[in-house]
């Protein structure tokens, strides 16, 4: 069984997803990949602690502070290399972007893989299913580009603003 609830934040209605005591999913409503490849049964519950201390979580985010991301429990379904992709992104500092192709030298040296994978770590970032808090809006094209975010271009400018980068509309400013 899956335990849902949802989150009314700045960017829009957020859908939070438990399983088995961990945060499974976080999706912006209407993004790309909603649901990503949750199966399960789902049922909405108000009063679980988990998806509360996600709440908790939230607030401080989208208050301005910056709360750790290791302080939850994540549990992200996908093959071990996404989840590499995924535990990569949590290491991208509040405020801070990488690129694919850093993201992909990184797993290179660590986890053997072609340094010519930018094209599947952009897939893995594409796929995240716990948005916001596994910061795949973090990540932008070589030179800055604002490419693609599942939950729309406009949300990832907001959720990138919010921390301190200066973007235009599709480019980050240097």
């Amino acid at each position: 069984m899956v335990y849902i609830c949802y989150y009314d934040s700045p960017v829009g209605r957020l859908l939070l997803a438990e399983k088995d005591g961990a945060l499974a999913g976080l999706w912006i409503e209407g993004q790309k990949y909603f649901l990503g490849s949750m199966r399960e049964e789902t049922e909405e519950k108000a009063d679980s602690a988990m998806l509360n201390r996600i709440k908790e979580w939230l607030d401080c985010y989208f208050n301005g502070e910056k709360p750790p991301v290791s302080e939850l429990k994540l549990a992200p379904v996908g093959s071990e290399f996404r989840k590499a992709v995924w535990n990569a992104l949590c290491e991208i500092p509040y405020g801070q972007i990488t690129t694919y192709g850093e993201i992909t030298k990184k797993l290179a040296a660590s986890h053997g893989i072609s340094e010519k994978a930018a094209q599947a770590v952009g897939g893995a970032v594409a796929h995240n299913p716990i948005s916001i808090i596994i910061p795949c809006h973090r990540v932008v094209g070589a030179k800055g580009e604002l490419t693609g975010y599942a939950g729309g271009l406009d949300k990832k400018v907001w959720l990138l603003t919010h921390e301190g980068v200066r973007c235009a509309e599709k480019r980050i400013l240097l």
